[in-house]
């Protein structure tokens, strides 16, 4: 069965330079999931950009736990003696 998010996203090079977007605008899916990361509500959202729909801001959603999901990710082993960014030592 299809993803319902593939009915909504979509990607194409001749618009926003192939960056995906909500289907029928010009409106990122990296600019509804940022919104939503600086805490914005999707109530926020939706007034911020009238041509959306909550489906449209919850398929932006779908759509960035499938690209997720579908990254490797490499476990990084640090010895005692080094330090990383990411870690509390």
């Amino acid at each position: 069965m299809e993803k319902e998010f593939r009915k909504r996203i979509i990607v194409d090079p001749r618009i926003m330079v192939g960056k995906p977007i909500i289907k029928g605008t010009r409106i990122p899916v990296d600019a509804i999931i940022t919104r939503i990361a600086e805490g914005m509500s999707i109530k926020e959202i939706l007034d911020d950009y009238p041509n959306l729909t909550s489906d449209d801001v919850k398929a932006a959603l779908e759509y960035t736990v499938d690209i997720i999901r579908g990254e490797d990710v490499m476990p990084l082993i640090i010895t005692k003696d080094e330090k990383h960014a990411f870690s509390s030592r």
